[in-house]
């Protein structure tokens, strides 16, 4: 090669860093560009893991690692889309890479959906986390009842949010305006809901655990939803932690109201078929379902007709995050991802593969597993781009030099937050933190994060 191949990377989460640690790791005439929208970088890990799970947020330091590379740059406050477009990405880069991950939601498709108090746990999440945008999402918590609707560990992680009281929460990197709302909380009750069966439910053993460790919460299971069909019951049987599962939940249907200030009711074999009220929620129907399996394996959840209506004042909707389209970038709308085979990009589902063009993490595979999963899925992305460039001769090109990227972005008028400058943020809220015994105190106001970066 004549000059180091040029990589951008669109996305500053846990995928993005993985492939640029893939890319540094197998190639020594390399040059990336992590590009993130937001002034702060690793995504999720920021954004989307829950404030009381603190140690699972260390996997940043990995990532700090990756950044330290000379090879690597961030480029952060910088929107793909708005700031630079993917003719000027393809002017300064030999290929990209989108780890855009999945902030969307999928919706329940039911009547009342769009009442006052019916949200997505995206946005919630998004609310107590500091997510510059939703800082002001919520105003006051006035609800005495919410259904929470999914049994994923997101739904558990908003539970946890709901049910723990100020003084547990204030420990945390929760923001400031979370924990003022949070403190005037009327909730009571918290419901969550799943449509199939203990079984079938997507939460890990450790999240459920914890919900059995709140100390400001009893939790109540009925016993006739830990019934196993024979499908799920074999499931139970191949499956330990899904029978370690089922014993943790038998021991909650099994214990004794102890009066704490919150009650989680945890239900299964139930969907919501409408969400009642005349401007806000005052209610949530749901349809008792039974278990039946497909000839594929899958067990689906079949309505039987029979209704049961809870008494609620917020619903919060956890089924499933998806991907967003990205501007002149190909998309999958019925999946939520960009149409790929292993990572390469293809025009559309089964087309071409589009050059140059790549693709990691929940948008290129949608949301499953954990953080850690987007290593392995990042890992594949880019031996498909290195194969794909190892016989490439790059010519010199002007423009492809890392300065002229920063110069071009300048000259447009865009505030660039390099890495170094973003850690300035970082020790200026880790040091606020100390003042309070808590991890960091979040900045939310992006103004107010550039200066900082930038001073």
């Amino acid at each position: 090669m004549s000059r180091n191949l040029r990589v951008a990377i669109i996305g500053a989460g846990p995928a993005g860093f993985y492939a640029a640690a893939g890319l540094i790791k197998n190639l020594e005439n390399v040059s990336v560009d992590i590009i993130e929208a937001l002034p702060t970088p690793y995504g999720l890990v920021r954004y989307g893991i829950a404030p009381d799970h603190q140690k699972i947020k260390s996997v940043s330091k990995l990532y700090e690692r990756t950044a330290a590379d000379p090879r690597v740059n961030l480029l952060a406050n910088v929107h793909f889309g708005r700031d630079l477009n993917l003719a000027e990405i393809n002017k300064h880069y030999d290929a990209v890479v989108f780890t855009t991950g999945a902030s969307s939601d999928r919706s329940l498709g039911i009547k009342g959906e769009n009442l006052a108090g019916s949200i997505s746990a995206t946005d919630f999440v998004a609310w107590y986390n500091g997510l510059p945008a939703y800082k002001d999402f919520i105003n006051k918590l006035d609800a005495k009842a919410v259904a929470v609707i999914g049994v994923g560990n997101v739904a558990v992680d908003v539970v946890r949010i709901l049910a723990k009281s100020v003084d547990e929460l204030a420990t945390t990197d929760i923001t400031d305006h979370s924990l003022d709302i949070l403190k005037d909380s009327k909730v009571k009750d918290i419901y969550m809901i799943g449509r199939r069966g203990p079984a079938q439910a997507k939460y890990t053993t450790k999240e459920l655990r914890e919900l059995g460790e709140l100390i400001n919460a009893d939790i109540f299971v009925d016993k006739k939803d830990l019934v196993l069909d024979e499908a799920s019951q074999k499931i139970a049987n191949d499956t330990r932690a899904i029978s370690i599962q089922l014993t943790e939940l038998d021991n909650y249907a099994d214990r004794k109201p102890e009066g704490k200030a919150r009650r989680v009711h945890i239900k299964f074999l139930a969907s919501p078929s409408e969400i009642k009220g005349s401007d806000k929620v005052e209610a949530i129907v749901l349809e008792k379902n039974k278990l039946e399996p497909s000839p594929s394996g899958y067990i689906n959840a079949v309505g039987t007709g029979q209704f049961e209506t809870l008494p609620v004042d917020m619903v919060l909707r956890s089924v499933g995050y998806r991907g967003v389209k990205l501007p002149d970038i190909s998309f999958d709308d019925k999946r939520g991802i960009i149409p790929n085979d292993d990572g390469r990009v293809l025009i559309e589902a089964n087309g071409e593969i589009v050059k140059g063009q790549y693709v990691a993490g929940w948008i290129k595979r949608g949301p499953s597993g954990v953080v850690g999963t987007n290593k392995a899925d990042a890992v594949i992305t880019i031996k498909n781009l290195i194969e794909d460039f190892s016989n490439i001769d790059l010519t010199p090109d002007s423009n492809k030099n890392p300065e002229a990227i920063v110069q071009f972005l300048k000259d447009k008028g865009v505030e660039v937050v390099s890495f170094e400058e973003w850690k300035k943020l970082d020790e200026y809220e880790i040091a606020q933190g100390k003042k309070q015994a808590r991890p960091r105190v979040k900045v939310v106001d992006t103004d107010k994060m550039i200066k900082i970066a930038k001073s």
